[in-house]
């Protein structure tokens, strides 16, 4: 005879069984918790109840179906995917910014950097504090109601997705359209993979603050408005922290008109219409409190936009970087630039920063704006240290004139950091100023009409190699001039002799 279970156990067995069975689930669609996707409704408290659901059951992939959710300020948690299925899209609302958007918290400081990198909270999608977080799905994030400045007494979001001080994120496979002041802003990330994203977008890109173990791949990035892929070590944590050991390859960067990335027209009307030149550029050091080291960027292709910008102007020590396999269309102004500066924006007694050991090689430039060669500047008793310039061809569209030559460029200590800041350079091809151990080989600088400039100046230089440098001259404009160097050597660039000479005023080899 069968011995029936007493009530109490079986009420018993049933509540164990639905506690584990909530403990051991990992799937949690949105549309379980009330999310509509229907393009109208706010599902912003659905989203988050499922992203809560999933952090209390230990972790788990909160899932969008396909739909357009209209959403405000969704709160990442740890040990929390969120999975955009193909077909679907997070929009940011542009209704009651006061209701449906974080508050941008308490920042420790607001001097050192702008009011966009001292605060997270304000975004469409933000984690802080949190770790093992993905966010990641064919899906599409469009920052319809993001503001790309900041906005006084307002609480509107100005960020796609915004990640302070987290551990081991991954961010695949998104589309970010429109993205506000910053399509993505990691400031204090370590393990931080970006991989596969598209990004079209009217301001900044990607943005990586004081980051360490970074890999971006495969990503296409447009940005004509300001630069797709920054790096940045930055005062926001409240203390001078690195950007180290990051990655980047297979990427490409543009500054089409916002939108024509993805509809694939790659347009530059607006541009063109409006009289500005385009950015998209990957640069690293406008907020350079900390340090940059063990930067690798690889594989990557830059049409219609600025060029590559190395930059330390608050104090930090950028070094060890290498850059290899680069090729450049339509550069709208210098193809390389590497300053150090003295800005100085950090806390009162910060030294002025070094930029050293950077290695660039295997570049392929055509199209260069005529105003503005590659550029390596440093300061009066501050060099630029130890670059290799290597197996470089840029094709250069020229116009220079003698009296451009001629001109005595200022030295800009204090002023932001950005190509062209010198105005028109003096050489059409490579300018550089206060640096030393500073070697060019086999590097070619072409020009597509004529220009009156010289290829290449050196000014207030220490140790300088030249190894098959040609360069194509125009008049007697003549190919090098020096002024101030030491320890020369030149070795096997047609039109110049072989020589090493200790020291030279100025001179002009033609």
């Amino acid at each position: 005879m069968k011995k029936e279970l007493p009530a109490f156990v079986l009420i018993s067995f049933v509540l164990s069984s639905a506690a584990f069975s909530q403990r051991t689930k990992t799937y949690f669609s949105v549309k379980d918790y009330g999310a509509t996707g229907d393009g109208h409704t706010t599902d912003s408290k659905a989203i988050n109840a499922a992203i809560i659901a999933a952090s209390d059951a230990g972790g788990g992939t909160v899932y969008f179906p396909a739909g357009d959710y209209i959403s405000g300020s969704i709160r990442l948690k740890s040990n929390v995917t969120l999975y955009l299925a193909r077909g679907s899209a997070i929009i940011a609302t542009s209704d009651s910014p006061q209701v449906n958007y974080d508050q941008a918290e308490e920042s420790v400081n607001t001097i050192f950097q702008d009011y966009g990198h001292s605060h997270w909270h304000n975004a469409l999608i933000w984690g802080d504090s949190i770790q093992d977080v993905s966010i990641i799905g064919a899906g599409k994030i469009y920052g319809r109601g993001l503001v790309k400045d900041w906005v006084k007494d307002s609480r509107a979001a100005d960020k796609s997705i915004s990640l302070h001080e987290c551990r081991n994120v991954i961010i695949r496979d998104l589309t970010i359209v429109h993205g506000g002041w910053f399509a993505i802003l990691a400031t204090g990330v370590d393990n931080l993979t970006i991989d596969d994203l598209k990004i079209d977008t009217n301001r900044d890109g990607i943005d990586i603050d004081c980051c360490r173990n970074v890999r971006v791949s495969n990503c296409f990035v447009n940005s004509p408005h300001d630069d797709a892929l920054c790096l940045k070590s930055s005062y926001a944590l409240g203390y001078a922290r690195s950007t180290e050991n990051v990655t980047v390859t297979n990427c490409q960067v543009s500054g089409y008109d916002e939108g024509t990335l993805l509809d694939g027209t790659y347009e530059r009307v607006n541009s063109e219409k409006y009289g500005y030149h385009p950015t998209g550029r990957i640069k690293f050091g406008t907020e350079s409190n900390g340090g940059f080291k063990n930067i690798t960027i690889t594989n990557c292709v830059f049409d219609y936009c600025g060029g590559l910008a190395l930059e330390s102007v608050d104090g930090a020590h950028l070094e060890d970087v290498t850059i290899s396999d680069i090729t450049m269309r339509d550069i709208v102004n210098d193809p390389i630039f590497l300053r150090l500066g003295a800005r100085m924006r950090g806390p009162k007694g910060t030294s002025i920063g070094e930029i050293r050991r950077i290695k660039i090689s295997d570049i392929v430039v055509y199209g260069a704006d005529s105003m503005h060669s590659c550029t390596i500047a440093g300061l009066p008793g501050h060099d630029i240290k130890d670059v290799e310039l290597s197996n470089i061809s840029i094709y250069y569209k020229g116009g220079g004139t003698k009296e451009q030559a001629g001109r005595e460029i200022p030295e800009e200590e204090e002023k932001y950091p950005e190509p062209g800041m010198f105005g028109a350079a003096p050489a059409y091809g490579l300018f550089v100023r206060h640096a030393s151990n500073i070697q060019v080989r086999d590097v070619q600088f072409k020009l597509l009409s004529p220009d009156q400039r010289p290829a290449l100046v050196f000014d207030d230089v220490k140790g300088i190699y030249m190894n098959h440098v040609t360069a194509e001259r125009t008049g007697d404009a003549g190919m090098v001039v020096f002024k101030d160097v030491s320890d020369l050597g030149i070795y096997q660039s047609p039109g110049i002799k072989d020589q090493q000479v200790k020291t030279i005023k100025e001179e002009t080899l033609r």
